[in-house]
């Protein structure tokens, strides 16, 4: 129990450092948040937690390709945050993300890729 406490302060420590930054510099913010952090403790909670390196580098595989259909997320919102408003903006880019990433698991099989 005390592992899973750990892991949850350490990771919620994370977001909060980005958002923490994100007040004081919209580039530190933004680059901390393009960096890959929560992947990557997710790897080291899975090495740690002796999985099997299989397990691990799939893990990897899935998030570089899952990555791609959310790009266009950071291009939309901000063009939409003032006309819309937040969480509508917030809204139509995770409807979307949904979509791209359905059209984008389509394409991808073609090439063997499972996404779904």
């Amino acid at each position: 129990m005390l592992w899973i406490i750990t892991k949850y302060i350490l990771t919620a420590a994370v977001v909060v450092m980005v958002s923490e930054a994100a007040k004081r510099s919209d580039k530190l913010g933004g680059l901390l948040a393009a960096l890959p952090l929560v992947t990557i403790l997710a790897l080291i909670w899975l090495y740690v937690e002796k999985q099997p390196m299989e397990k691990i580098a799939r893990h990897a595989w899935y998030t570089f390709w899952y990555v791609i259909p959310t790009l266009p997320m950071f291009l939309v919102f901000p063009l939409l945050l003032p006309r819309l408003g937040f969480w509508p903006s917030l809204a139509a880019c995770v409807i979307l993300t949904v979509i791209l990433f359905g059209v984008f698991s389509l394409t991808v099989r073609r090439f063997g890729i499972e996404l779904l």
